[in-house]
């Protein structure tokens, strides 16, 4: 349960201790220890362990040392090819490098250069100055309420975040909540349910299942399918109980035959699983008579009208009216089709085209008069659109005047992918835009004031570099929760970024052959100029750059055991050098050379330090790991972030190739094979526009808040950084003094031992799904 505290809230659950006297300098010992992980105590944390005695701090410490090695992945041993990484690269003879390289390779990873492997010069101690982020005293409550703000999202989870509810429902006993708002959470969450307990009845199940979608993303859930039905699933067997528990959820959902059209052919394989004719006698025809006859009419062809076939068909045939006449009794979807909407009827903007359906002046009065119904007919029903869509409908019309090159998707499924295709939408008149706009956000502003106030509100302009957690389900599990597309800034001192991967074998064997549990995956960069023309990369095929400070620690190709110690790359880059020879984004990837799946590995993992002095400290120093991500993807490549050396401020991607886009035509799976294909993705995520978190407070503050300038006046504070408290037991006058400061800034005496207020920083992903959004 502290683990799950520690990753998401920087929090620990302490009881009372036993002891009589304060053990004040174990105490402090601990915390000069866990500061070199980059973490100290908030003084509430420290009077409480005053009252342990000295077995039970011992036992606090080696049990959260444990978990803060974990987080930041200093739990595992960094040993890369040249143990004086960057030096031994950067001073070694091409010759070198290259006859130690093919020694390795020709013994599959088992013979090392031998003199490198030794660290011939002392390193100097770290003189990085690092931020510390400091752990607060949590309760059950804190446990409690993320429980419920993962399950009552409003937009889907993360594998993180489903193994984290799982945790806690089985050890806790946690009660699930009556309001799971969104649907494939809902189906997650009920197939857990009735894993868990499987004699439960159809009606625990009904307030979670209320559409034909929602029970065959139900099923797909008891499959261990996708349940955002993006990819296809193996269905499996189902018991009698099984079989006749779908029927009767799907007896009584509306609209059976419409929602099971439009996932016919999975449904025709669930109707092989379950049997339905199986229950087409006396004893049930009129319980289950309903969705006997849907598959009936699925399997013989037989014609079924749908809601999206009679909009289509007005549409086609110009009965404009009459298709908007049928949106409006769906909501969502009429705000989904606003643009294509708008774009129908010609206008008199100057981006109209010439084969627009009205010619004349009096079809031009037509099309005007048709768009502002649209906007009549959307502002009547804005209401009754769910949140999300409003936020990205408003952000799609904010800028849907601006010339773009691209237009960026990102496609439903497991697996972040990234398409993108060029923008040749014709134009739409910006005073519809900007009507659409102000539709959303007093809708937005209507259904947030009837949630609970927010009092005074601080809101940090940083928020405005995060982005809103729309869709969490292909998210990798990190150190911190970060939303794609997020920027997240550098330290003023930093002066290079050095990434890191580290890995083990699928076996305990030292393999030498590509299908006997030898792993080698490839730790690159691929440097761009601001305009995305390709400048040079840093990977195995090219240790160390000619013209930017950047090399790579050598490339290993067995992960060894997979219960030992692992094996690990480095890759240093000099921010300033980059930007000094005309560059100026970095791209970060990872690639299977040896082509297993990231999902198959038993450990990968890949993560960045941000450092003043690459020369100081040892190769690997965990307080300044700012990011640390498991690499558990169903592919073989993956863009883990993009650095934009100008601004200094790395880009969150957590993106993969799929499979079917990998190539291997230049040497195998690596950077050279997929550099087309790396550089159209990475411009679409720098490029792309989506809600921010600023915005989405700011609009949650006009319903039901009040801003304020005064950090500690306000009720709520949304800041990218916690405040950190530490404090001398003792000051010259005898008096305890609690010093508070903000990790980058200078120290503020303060004599109170007054806390802070509420403090939401953009990492609090659960909380912004179900509380903000």
């Amino acid at each position: 349960m502290n683990e799950i505290l520690l990753r998401r809230k920087n929090k620990v659950i302490l009881g009372t201790g036993t002891a009589r006297v304060a053990n004040d300098r174990y105490i402090t010992a601990i915390m000069k220890n866990i500061e070199e992980l980059g973490y100290t105590f908030s003084r509430e944390v420290f009077d409480v362990l005053r009252t342990y005695s000295v077995n039970e701090l011992s036992d606090f410490y080696f049990e959260l040392k444990a978990t803060l090695m974990k987080l930041k992945g200093a739990n595992v041993v960094y040993m890369p090819m040249y143990a004086d990484f960057p030096k031994g690269v950067m001073d070694a003879h091409f010759s070198e490098l290259y006859i130690n390289a093919m020694v390795h390779y020709w013994s599959y990873g088992i013979l090392y250069p031998k003199k490198y492997r030794k660290r011939v010069n002392v390193r100097l101690p770290l003189f990085d100055e690092t931020k510390v982020k400091v752990l607060q005293l949590g309760s059950e409550d804190d446990v409690r309420q993320i429980f419920d703000n993962i399950c009552m999202s409003r937009t889907s989870i993360s594998k993180t975040d489903r193994e984290d509810i799982a945790y806690l429902f089985e050890t806790e006993n946690m009660k699930l909540p009556d309001d799971i708002p969104h649907k494939e959470n809902a189906a997650y969450i009920a197939a857990f349910y009735l894993q868990k307990k499987p004699l439960a009845n159809v009606s625990e199940l009904r307030k979670y299942v209320k559409t034909a979608t929602d029970v065959l993303r139900l099923v797909t859930a008891m499959s261990d399918g996708d349940v955002s039905l993006a990819e296809n699933t193996r269905y499996r067997s189902f018991s009698r109980r099984q079989r006749r528990m779908i029927m009767e959820l799907l007896s009584g959902c509306p609209n059976i035959e419409e929602d099971m059209l439009r996932y016919k052919e999975r449904w025709i394989r669930i109707g092989e699983r379950i049997h339905p004719s199986e229950f087409d006698c006396s004893r049930y025809t009129l319980e289950y008579d309903r969705a006997i006859n849907a598959f009936d009419k699925l399997r013989n062809n037989r014609k079924i009208e749908t809601f999206a076939g009679k909009v289509e068909f007005d549409l086609a045939y110009g009965e404009y009216e009459s298709a908007l006449a049928e949106l409006v009794k769906r909501p969502g979807e009429l705000a989904r089709r606003l643009d294509q909407l708008l774009r129908v009827a010609f206008t008199d903007s100057v981006e109209d085209t010439a084969d627009s359906i009205f010619t004349d002046m009096h079809d031009k009065d037509m099309g005007r008069a048709y768009k502002e119904s649209i906007i009549r007919s959307f502002e009547s029903v804005a209401e009754k659109v769910s949140t999300s869509v409003l936020l990205q409908v408003r952000e799609h019309f904010l800028h849907r005047s601006e010339h773009t090159d691209v237009r960026v998707f990102f496609p439903k499924g497991s697996l972040a992918k990234c398409h993108s295709e060029r923008n040749d939408l014709p134009g739409i008149d910006e005073r519809y835009c900007q009507e659409v706009v102000r539709i959303c956000e007093n809708a937005l502003v209507k259904i947030y004031g009837q949630r609970e106030p927010m009092g005074k509100v601080y809101l940090s302009g940083d928020y405005k570099n995060y982005m809103v957690p729309f869709s969490q389900r292909s998210a990798g599990k990190a150190l911190k929760t970060i939303v794609r597309g997020s920027r997240l800034p550098i330290a003023s001192q930093t002066n290079a970024v050095r990434a890191f991967i580290w890995w083990t074998n699928m076996d305990n064997s030292y393999g030498e052959f590509f299908d006997d549990g030898r792993v080698d995956i490839d730790l690159s960069a691929a440097i761009f100029d601001e305009n995305w023309n390709y400048m040079e990369h840093i990977s195995y095929t090219n240790l160390r750059s000619e013209r930017y400070k950047a090399c790579h620690s050598g490339d290993i190709v067995n992960g060894g055991p997979v219960n030992g110690d692992g094996v690990s790359e480095f890759l240093d880059m000099d921010i300033d050098s980059v930007v000094k020879y005309g560059a100026r984004y970095v791209v970060y990837q990872v690639y299977s050379f040896t082509d297993q799946t990231y999902a198959d590995m038993p450990h990968a993992m890949f993560g960045w330090m941000e450092r003043s002095d690459v020369d100081s400290g040892e190769i690997y120093e965990p307080k300044t790991v700012e990011q640390k991500m498991d690499l558990t993807a169903n592919s073989t490549a993956c863009i883990p972030v993009i650095f934009d050396c100008v601004r200094r401020e790395f880009i969150w991607c957590d993106m993969n190739l799929s499979l079917t886009g990998v190539h291997t035509h230049i040497g195998g799976n690596n950077v050279e094979s997929n550099i087309s294909g790396i550089t159209a993705v990475c411009y679409s995520m720098v490029n792309m526009q989506k809600p921010n978190l600023y915005d989405l407070i700011t609009l949650n503050v006009r319903a039901r808040g009040e801003f304020t300038s005064d950090r500690e006046e306000a009720d709520l504070v949304f800041d990218v950084e916690q405040w950190t408290e530490t404090y001398t037991n003792e000051t010259e006058s005898g008096k305890q003094k609690t010093v508070k400061r903000r990790a980058d800034e200078q120290e503020i005496e303060r004599d109170d031992k007054s806390q802070d207020r509420k403090v939401i920083t953009p990492y609090d992903t659960e909380l912004f799904m179900r509380e903000y959004l």
